[in-house]
This record gives structure tokens, C-alpha cells and sequence, in this order.
């Protein structure tokens, strides 16, 4: 016998083509499950940044005597300026302004960063992005404020700036924003939440009707402090 010559015979065309076979339906199997595993860890830590928001604005209200900022002069003055759509929403509620406030309260730069809303999922969509200042460095936020989306003087009934939190749910539930419903209380005041865009506004581009940064839903920051993420019809589950 051959010294080279090997009792072991190599694989087989056919046996190799089932191997590679299984092994795609394997990945078929596998990938979306990794996918959708990959968008519950992106939406928990999207919700744990709005707690920590939470906590950021609890301590913030607590030293100005239950006060929220006027700090419409940021709002305005922040690169990009004061900038309602003319699509949807008709006003600003980017938020590039509240690290600055709370930048006493908050020094963890990554809270105001969702991971799940990323260039990819929302390309060239400047309601989406806000820097906090014209450096480097700047922090990145996109979230929204929409109880801050104006500049209304004097201050729009909807609007919190300067306001009590008393004042606040009073003056939310006299304006009778069907966008906001009737609160009875902080607990259904939305503070802050990740950017979504209804699939039922039809000015919307329609490449983004119904996209989300969390498929089928929004993580929201509620105005007594309690966190969570709601389903939204109007959204994409993908």
C-alpha cells in the first residue's frame, strides 16, 4: 500500500451539500431569534436611561421648588436651532437641550443615546438627532420632549417650561391636546420618550411611516417617574 494512500475516504459531493444545507436551515432557525434577542437588550437599556432621566429631573424638581426650566433661549440657540416640520411633527420636541440642564444631575453621558436608534434604521432624518453644542464632543440625545416642542409666548398650555408640576397636568389637561388625552394625573403625563413616526400620518416620507426605534412600540418616561415601554398600532413590529 501507498504510504500516502488513506483508508479513510473524504467526504462525498452529496454529503457535503446536506451538511451545508442543515447548516442554513439551522441559521434560518437561529438568526431570528438572535435578531429579536438583540432588540429586547437594546430596548431594556433604552428604558433603563429614561429611569435614569427620571431620577435626573426628580432631584432637578426637588431643588427649584417643584419647577421646570425655561430654558427656551437653549432650545433655540442649539446648533440647528428651533425647527418644526412641516411634515410631522409641525414642532421641535428634540431634546439637546436637557443634558445641560441637568448636567448637575446627570453626568452619564450615554443616557441621553438610545442604541436602538441608529443612523441605519433612520438615514438622513434630522427629527430624529439633536447635539447638545457646537463641540466635538458634544453629546448626542435623541429623545423627545413633546411637553417642550415650542416657543409660544407666553408659554403654550401644553408646554411645561417654568412650570409647576401641579400646574403642569392642570394646565395639560386645559388644553385639550387630543395628542396628549386628558391626565388625571403625572402618572399619565408622558415627560419623555424614544422617536417613533405614526403610519398613519400620511405627510410622513414613506420610508419612514411606522418606524420606530423599538419595533412595535416606545419606551416612555411618565411624569411621576415610572418607566415603560407601549405598544403602538401605528408602528411596525419589525
Amino acid at each position: 500500500m501507498d504510504k500516502f494512500e488513506s483508508n479513510h475516504p473524504g467526504f462525498t459531493l452529496i454529503e457535503l451539500l446536506v451538511v451545508i444545507a442543515v447548516m442554513a436551515i439551522l441559521a434560518a432557525l437561529l438568526l431570528p431569534g438572535l435578531a429579536r434577542a438583540r432588540q429586547l437588550a437594546d430596548r431594556t437599556a433604552c428604558l433603563s436611561q429614561l429611569r435614569q432621566q427620571g431620577i435626573g429631573w426628580r432631584v432637578f424638581l426637588d431643588d427649584n421648588q417643584g419647577h421646570f426650566p425655561d430654558r427656551r433661549d437653549l432650545k433655540e440657540s442649539l446648533p440647528g436651532g428651533y425647527r418644526p416640520w412641516t411634515t410631522w411633527p409641525t414642532s421641535d420636541p428634540r431634546a439637546g437641550w436637557a443634558p445641560i440642564v441637568l448636567s448637575n444631575e446627570l453626568a452619564v453621558a450615554k443616557v441621553w443615546n438610545c442604541p436602538s436608534t441608529r443612523l441605519s434604521r433612520f438615514p438622513d432624518t434630522p427629527q430624529v438627532w439633536q447635539i447638545s453644542s457646537s463641540q466635538s464632543n458634544a453629546l448626542v440625545v435623541n429623545y423627545w420632549m413633546w411637553r417642550f416642542d415650542r416657543m409660544d409666548e407666553p408659554v403654550a398650555r401644553d408646554n411645561f417650561w417654568g412650570r409647576s408640576e401641579t400646574d403642569a397636568v392642570s394646565s395639560l389637561r386645559a388644553a385639550n391636546n387630543p395628542n396628549a388625552g386628558t391626565p388625571e394625573g403625572p402618572s399619565d403625563v408622558e415627560l419623555s420618550v424614544d422617536v417613533y413616526f405614526p403610519g398613519t400620518v400620511s405627510t410622513l416620507p414613506p420610508g419612514l411611516r411606522g418606524r420606530s426605534a423599538h419595533a412595535g412600540g416606545r419606551n416612555r418616561l411618565m411624569l411621576d417617574g415610572h418607566a415603560g415601554f407601549v405598544r403602538d398600532l401605528r408602528l411596525r413590529r419589525l
